[in-house]
């Protein structure tokens, strides 16, 4: 076996790691079978862009309500206990949905109810799963974690899709809700048999006011923080509705049928997977690759909106996937490794609040947009809003790179920073707010984890 493919599955030799890695591998391939069907469902029921974008927002409003509680909660328990409770608590709106659609007295609230409870529970799972990928593997292998995680809600996107294609074709939209249900087995399977002494587990925040406060407070004070979660705003906001657009360019621009659909989700899939694959060879992020994956996240959402005919936009759908997976996986590895241990997991909520809680927000907006302009607009809007990100978050690098030059005790410190390489970023300085905290936590080093990235989806990516 080549160095290359050994340091791309480095994370796989950690047998905690093994476990999650096919939990989460079957789990999210039932949670894209239930985001395909639930779409597609909408799509049969209204036939209405505009709602389309309103039930992917619905799943997403708890996360950007109270996403930043969950990270608080996430640094206050043990996260693998609090997994196993919010994945067997995923079990039951699943189920609710299969019972109605099956039962054929499914309408379009009935989606909205199981959508919003879906998005209520994942307001918790989400930060405590992102920050719990540390605890799994260590600081060493972050970068590598991270990545891999992308492969697994990737190839979730390639898998899933395709059996939900093939059932929707066949049975109809029912049985994928059914499906997803059972699949929450596989994780909380990985979860019971762990070896919970082998985990890397921080010491748990304890219970104080001002903790979210504290979290963002080190995240205004700390560049490597807030210039990629300031990026990701943007095109979290604008340029990841993918889950909006694809059944409208598969219903209303290309008059295709859910088989249509399912080509365009499994092509930006193995893109995805490719993406994160080869961020996986890599052991750090640069500004330097945060700011050219944002521009070429741009330009190619760009040129998929103008393709004349479907292969043409399959084509591009590839790429596509390979740079949007390459710059949320780099903000999610550059924030985990800039964070402060004991703050890590409300620093990763935020970042799930502006990725995927800004989904009820864009998504209607992108919705509306691509119902009265045609979903090719909603791409345009998409890849414009990732090359704005990509020059402002150069401009804000090179003004943080201008201040450190002329603060030379602190030059060494943004350049650990901005570098973000694992074996030095384990010592680096904390700022502000970290250094109070660490303050309470000396005896924390950074192989204490937070949360890995979720799912453009929310799931997560």
């Amino acid at each position: 076996m080549s160095a290359g493919v050994r340091r791309t599955f480095a994370s796989l030799a950690v047998p905690n790691y093994r476990r999650y890695f096919g939990g989460q591998v079957v789990s999210l391939s039932g949670n894209w079978m239930q985001n395909i069907a639930e779409m597609w469902l909408i799509v049969q029921l209204t036939g209405n862009g505009a709602l389309v974008g309103v039930t992917a927002a619905l799943q997403f409003v708890p996360m950007m309500l109270f996403g930043a509680w969950g990270g608080v909660l996430a640094d206050r328990m043990d996260k693998r206990r609090l997994l196993m409770c919010t994945q067997a608590a995923m079990i039951v709106p699943a189920a609710a949905l299969w019972a109605v659609t099956v039962h054929g007295t499914v309408a379009t609230w009935m989606v909205w109810v199981v959508v919003l409870t879906r998005g209520s529970i994942n307001a918790l799972d989400n930060p405590a799963r992102q920050a719990f990928v540390m605890e799994l593997v260590g600081a060493d292998r972050v970068v590598n974690a991270v990545a891999l995680n992308s492969v697994i809600v990737h190839t979730a996107r390639i898998v899933g899709p395709a059996i939900a294609g093939v059932l929707i074709a066949l049975i109809g939209v029912g049985p994928c809700f059914g499906v997803n249900a059972l699949s929450f087995g596989a994780m909380l399977l990985a979860l019971r048999t762990m070896n919970v002494g082998a985990l890397h587990s921080p010491r748990l925040a304890p219970r104080e006011g001002g903790q979210l406060r504290a979290a963002l407070a080190h995240v205004r004070g700390t560049p490597a923080l807030w210039i990629p979660l300031g990026a990701m705003v943007l095109v979290g906001t604008l340029s990841y509705n993918f889950q909006v657009l694809l059944p409208l360019l598969a219903s209303q621009t290309w008059h295709g049928t859910a088989s249509t659909y399912a080509l365009l989700t499994t092509a930006m899939g193995v893109g995805s997977v490719l993406g994160a694959l080869a961020a996986g060879a890599r052991n750090r992020v640069s500004p330097r690759l945060l700011v050219g994956a944002a521009a070429a996240f741009g330009v190619v959402e760009l040129a998929a909106a103008v393709a004349p005919v479907l292969p043409l936009q399959v084509a591009a759908l590839v790429p596509l996937g390979a740079v949007s997976v390459t710059f949320a996986a780099g903000v999610n590895s550059t924030l985990q490794l800039a964070a402060d241990p004991l703050l890590r997991g409300r620093v990763m909520a935020l970042y799930s609040v502006v990725f995927v809680g800004s989904t009820p927000i864009g998504a209607p907006l992108v919705g509306w947009l691509a119902q009265v302009a045609g979903p090719r607009a909603g791409l345009v809007l998409g890849g414009s809003a990732a090359l704005i990100a990509a020059i402002g978050a150069r401009a804000a690098y090179r003004r943080t790179q201008t201040a450190a030059g002329e603060d030379a005790p602190s030059s060494s410190a943004v350049s650990r920073r901005s570098a973000l390489s694992l074996p030095r970023r384990s010592h680096a300085p904390a700022s502000g707010a970290s250094r109070r905290a660490e303050a309470g936590s000396s005896s924390m080093t950074s192989s204490n984890r937070t949360r890995v990235a979720p799912s453009p989806s929310g799931s997560s990516e």
